[in-house]
């Protein structure tokens, strides 16, 4: 994996242990300008040029997880790694979750739709007669025209709005996930191993520096017969000692610098895929509230008719249509004579 981004990363003091001393001091400045936690090598505070961030003013994955986190209880340690592929994780579950809301939206559409299809026909003031009567009619048909348009608007979120919410990244982008894991996890499973070789190497050197000195001092006050060829023979066990020791610091090194690139690769990837994440779900909620608008729009006409009947809605007029359908006569009573 390659990335554009300038790989920046301090590494171990690879000068060669010297002699008895100036190794000591060696090991000495390492431990005073760096520390290791869970095998990777950190700079102390304060220790070293300041490090640049590879993403400045981005607040990049790349630049913020490189050390473990203690879970919520304290006992272990998440890797930073595993921090990132969490938030993909919790971004499938919300993605999901966000489906099945609007899935309950469209549900009380459906049945909003069906009560008000079911309402629109009503016989409930069917007798209602002249101007009002044909504005009641007219307004118990915008009943069922507006059925139409919440139907119109629940077909519209299932296709444009739930569905590309749920099939979005399909199974097997869990599995991707899971190769970006196993391929960061080998990577450091590697790192451990390279450092437990050191340290091995370390505690070696330091035996075989330890035994050189006790020779020496041994010789030099005659407890011992140790001939020169004996302390030369601890000599050269000791540079041996130290050559292993920095090989095993060089191949640390390596092993560090190979995961410091594909966490640098990898993280940069995940951000990557979260941004498409949350574009997506913004195009689709933005169709959502067009969508709306459309219905309100739509709802809106429904009603217009109702309107321009209720405009026209005349009392006389409805009197002189009722009464020329009822009237029962014209002719008024008139006085009775003797």
């Amino acid at each position: 994996m390659t990335t554009d981004v300038a790989l920046r990363k301090p590494t171990m003091n690879k000068q060669p242990p010297g002699s008895v001393s100036p190794a000591k001091r060696q090991i000495k400045e390492v431990k005073e300008t760096k520390t290791t936690i869970n095998c990777v090598t950190f700079p102390l505070p304060g220790e070293g040029p300041e490090q640049q961030l590879l993403k400045p003013e981005e607040w990049s994955y790349c630049d913020y997880f490189w050390t473990d986190k203690k879970d919520p209880q304290g006992t272990t340690s998440v890797a930073g790694f595993e921090v990132l592929l969490q938030k993909q994780l919790k971004g499938k579950q919300m993605q999901k979750e966000m489906s099945e809301f609007i899935h309950e939206r469209i549900k009380i559409e459906e049945e909003y739709a069906k009560n008000l299809s079911k309402l629109s026909l009503s016989p409930l003031a069917a007798q209602e007669e002249g101007t009002l009567g044909e504005a009641w009619t007219q307004l118990k048909k915008s009943l069922h025209d507006e059925a139409e348009v919440h139907l119109k608007f629940s077909n519209k979120l299932h296709s444009e709005v739930e569905k590309p919410l749920l099939t979005f990244r399909g199974d097997n982008f869990k599995k991707d996930l899971k190769k970006y894991d196993h391929h960061i996890a080998d990577l450091r499973k590697q790192l451990a191993s390279r450092y437990a070789s050191v340290e091995k190497a370390r505690k070696a050197l330091a035996d075989r520096q330890k035994d050189l000195e006790v020779k020496t001092q041994q010789l030099e006050i005659k407890l011992s017969n140790k001939t020169e060829e004996d302390i030369k023979k601890a000599r050269r066990k000791s540079t041996q000692a130290g050559d292993d020791l920095m090989r095993c610091v060089d191949l640390y090194n390596q092993t560090q610098s190979k995961w410091f690139e594909e966490m640098v690769t990898t993280s940069m990837e995940l951000e990557k895929l979260e941004v498409e994440r949350i574009e997506w779900i913004q195009q689709h909620l933005r169709q959502y509230t067009t969508l709306r608008h459309e219905t309100d729009m739509f709802n809106q006409s429904t009603v217009e008719p109702v309107d321009q009947l209720l405009q026209n809605v005349d009392p006389a007029k409805d009197r002189e249509l009722w009464v020329k359908e009822n009237k029962t006569g014209e002719v008024r009573p008139v006085d009775m004579d003797i």
